[in-house]
């Protein structure tokens, strides 16, 4: 007669857990693939399909083949709805383009980004212990790129700023200065979500809380006025989600943490102060990098009144820009550093994705992405306030906060570069959240949520 050793003080069972969350590997590979540099001196590299991108695609075929097994989560109408109808504005885009051949690539990013990817992680993701599993991974992408991003501040082999190689890009080079300061910040949100999550272990909050105060200085030092917006919004709406107790400390800790790093260490100070101050001279004396941006989106809203139903078609953009821009449009943004000599880089978008798919896609395309949007905030706002005492808490404020980011941030930014894919993910966690369903087969599969 033999006793089996039940509860935690059993051995593993390593096998056995590869094989119930192996579907999950082409998720974390999605994400943790973007720990791969490009290509030194290749400013052209973000724009191709790289190491991530192929991961998703892969996601999306075990996605597939799960569905043909039965073994995936099943989505409610809504659910359908929500994540399909941006499929009908993107052929509506394509289709009405002056040339849907050139408008063809396109349509295949949007789809991969924006339902593709969101569909395949709403699917496979089964329980709240494989979301913060996935939630996990951009938490270790976040330091590794945060780390290496301080290592170019302290030896000066960043992307050129202000006549110095000091801005931390991490891998992404200065091709994508943006690359970088997105990672960081989605692990920074997810972090601090973490670490006010009742739910959690007091370990496992205080191990989320260091996470969220390291990942402030290579934040700080990627010098991007859209990420630093973004950050401030999601935190502040994580912390009120949490309560306030909670949230005071957090933020007390953080504010601690930048007035050390600035103030007291001189940590970028000067650099610091003038990107924060560069944000509010939109009429008085704004940098080129405002002038060019606020006259993209002058542009974007011209092709838009142009064609307001459907829009010049995707990437349309840079083919109708110099017949709707001004003349105080400047030919390109300057690179270097990191590895790669002095480029001068094409303005091939507004910088802002919600005047981006206005003018590409028009109100049919505009409608059909962000009311899908809108949707899965206010559903997973609602879920979070009828939910107080639910187990995976931390789930909804760690996607409730990454979905806040993504919005904020397409104020000043739109999808381009290796992190794109990761959008997606996000869109994914949010709908996971938002829109619960029935999960496949086992009953530890449903606990969770």
């Amino acid at each position: 007669m033999s006793l089996a050793v039940p509860g935690p003080w059993a051995r593993p069972d390593l096998p056995g857990t590869l094989r119930r969350h192996w579907p999950l590997l082409p998720l974390a590979a999605t994400v943790l693939l973007l720990l791969a540099p490009l290509p030194a001196g290749d400013a052209t590299a973000s724009g191709k399909v790289g190491p991530a991108d192929a991961a998703s695609l892969l996601l999306v075929l075990v996605c597939a083949a799960q569905a043909l097994r039965g073994r995936v989560r099943t989505l409610t109408p809504l659910g359908v709805l929500v994540l399909g109808t941006p499929a009908v504005g993107l052929a509506v885009a394509t289709v009405t383009a002056g040339d849907p051949y050139a408008a063809l690539p396109g349509f295949v990013r949007y789809l991969q980004v924006f339902v593709l990817v969101p569909a395949a992680v709403v699917l496979l993701v089964r329980d709240a212990r494989e979301f913060r599993l996935a939630a996990g991974c951009f938490v270790v992408l976040a330091l590794v790129q945060g780390a290496l991003g301080v290592v170019q501040y302290a030896t000066h082999t960043g992307a050129s700023y202000q006549g110095e190689d000091v801005r931390a890009v991490g891998t992404f080079g200065p091709g994508d200065v943006m690359g970088m300061a997105t990672v960081v910040a989605y692990g920074l949100v997810v972090a601090t979500a973490a670490a006010l999550a009742p739910g959690l272990s007091r370990r496992t909050r205080r191990i989320a809380g260091a996470c969220a105060l390291v990942l402030v200085l290579p934040l700080v030092l990627s010098f991007s006025r859209g990420a630093w917006i973004a950050t401030f919004a999601a935190a502040l709406l994580v912390m009120a989600l949490a309560g306030i107790r909670r949230a005071l400390a957090v933020l007390t800790a953080l504010a601690a943490a930048g007035v050390v790093l600035v103030g007291g260490l001189g940590v970028g100070s000067e650099m610091v102060a003038e990107r924060l101050t560069s944000i509010t001279q939109v009429s008085s004396a704004p940098d080129q990098s405002v002038t060019d941006r606020y006259t993209m989106w002058a542009a974007a809203e011209s092709m838009w009144r142009e064609r307001p139903a459907v829009g010049v078609g995707l990437k349309g953009f840079p083919a109708h820009r110099d017949g709707h821009a001004s003349l105080g449009l400047s030919s390109g943004s300057d690179t270097a550093g990191a590895g790669q000599g002095y480029i001068r880089q094409p303005l091939l978008s507004p910088h802002n994705m919600y005047l981006l798919v206005l003018s590409e896609q028009g109100l049919i395309g505009l409608t059909a992405l962000v009311g899908g949007w809108a949707a899965l905030l206010v559903a997973g706002l609602r879920r979070l306030g009828a939910d107080a005492g639910h187990a995976a808490r931390d789930c909804g404020l760690i996607a409730t906060g990454l979905l806040v980011w993504q919005l904020t941030d397409f104020l000043y930014a739109d999808i381009g570069g290796p992190s794109t894919v990761l959008t997606g993910v996000i869109v994914g966690l949010a709908a996971w959240w938002a829109l619960p369903s029935p999960s496949p087969a086992t009953a530890d599969a449903s606990s969770g949520r």
